[in-house]
């Protein structure tokens, strides 16, 4: 079942430089992240107090980064410049969500295996599944499903998140992602039509809640 907005899929340039503006520019550490070796990406991450998290990536590996849709949405995102390349939805039953979207006549996945490597050596590991092809920030957002394990994703680690202070002097949440899209309308029917969520046509939005979070397509117009 999807159960919220799991993580922003942000592409930079340089993981690490990226963190550091990051933390300048809102005050939110980066205090996770490593390499996902098949993929040629690594990643820097800031945990949010909900579960949630921000992610900042940026290719290592062209060649291989094309092989893998977030890869492959990283990159096109870095050829425009940089900013948010897509997001994931948190799913705590991937099979069981890919199943029913398949009865009901949507095709949804495969399921595929992912992991990266932290730079202490832990590995991290997760299911994923696409809706879409070609991953774009006002797309389908991918499904995750992680393995809650280990001093990243462990209790232990999720409770610490829960309260962690960051530099701006809190622990930090999310409440509402906006998107910016040339058509809100289409963005919402697609988002409804391909994982069945609940979304919502509000003047010229496109509204979901998602569990505790909003995800909103707003017109591109209104949006720098």
């Amino acid at each position: 079942m999807i159960r919220g907005i799991d993580h922003l899929v942000i592409a930079v340039a340089d993981a690490d430089r990226a963190a550091d503006e990051l933390e300048a520019a809102t005050g939110l550490r980066c205090t996770g992240g490593g390499r996902h070796e098949r993929f040629g990406t690594r990643n820097r991450l800031a945990f949010l107090a909900d579960g949630s998290y921000v992610e900042l990536i940026g290719i290592e590996d062209v060649g291989l980064a094309g092989h893998n849709p977030v890869g492959a949405a990283t990159h096109r995102t870095l050829e425009r410049g940089g900013g948010l390349a897509t997001l994931a939805l948190c799913d705590d039953d991937l099979a069981t969500t890919v199943a029913a979207r398949r009865a009901a006549g949507i095709e949804l996945g495969p399921i595929l295996d992912g992991h990266r490597v932290r730079d202490d050596g832990e590995v991290v590991a997760w299911r994923t599944a696409f809706g879409d092809d070609d991953l774009v920030p006002d797309g389908v957002p991918f499904l995750i499903e992680h393995r809650y394990a280990g001093v990243e994703w462990g209790p232990e680690a999720m409770a610490a998140r829960a309260a962690y202070r960051h530099p701006i002097g809190s622990p930090v949440e999310l409440t509402a992602v906006d998107v910016a899209s040339d058509d809100p309308r289409v963005a919402g029917e697609r988002l409804a039509a391909t994982l069945g969520l609940d979304v919502h046509a509000v003047a010229d939005l496109a509204v979901a809640p998602i569990g505790p979070h909003m995800l909103r397509f707003r017109p591109a117009r209104e949006m720098p």
